[in-house]
């Protein structure tokens, strides 16, 4: 139920921003948190590289920043595996055949998904601070900051 509800507020949004109610692209990204001593050790694992023990998000948005999916695993979860669930659910749920991602998300994951799922997975390098663009940055947050901001040097 609540997925339906998230599904209808993003398609209402977007036709208000005057986009077609289905997204065609998304944007993923992860980020690690620390767990809570009441959080069990079966869900959370350690994250090497930013040195945190917990949880990780694995956030997919529209490149207008509205939620498409979410997924919480442990931290020590490699960003290629936790894509390969969401992009399968995309696959599934939706239109969206192209998913921008940072350099955690590349290698073969972005083959399995062309070859599997016929998603194009375009990796985006981090821009130079001058080449920002104010705002979408915020739209997920943590390193998705980056990415975001990536896209926009990229262009349209």
């Amino acid at each position: 139920m609540t997925q339906r509800i998230v599904d209808v507020l993003r398609r209402r949004a977007r036709k208000e921003a005057g986009h077609k109610a289905e997204p065609s692209a998304a944007v993923m990204d992860s980020q690690s948190v620390k767990g809570a001593d009441t959080v069990g050790a079966d869900s959370r694992g350690y994250d090497a590289n930013k040195k945190i023990n917990g949880r990780k998000r694995f956030v997919v948005t529209d490149t207008l920043g509205l939620l498409l999916a979410v997924m919480v695993r442990p931290a020590g979860v490699q960003d290629r595996a936790g894509a390969t669930t969401m992009r399968l659910g995309l696959y599934l749920t939706g239109g969206c055949r192209v998913v921008f991602a940072d350099q955690g998300f590349a290698g073969r994951l972005v083959i399995w998904a062309r070859q599997m799922l016929n998603i194009v997975v375009h990796i985006v390098r981090q821009a130079r601070r001058s080449a920002r663009l104010s705002g979408a940055s915020s739209a997920v947050g943590g390193a998705g900051a980056g990415l975001a901001d990536g896209l926009s040097a990229a262009g349209p």
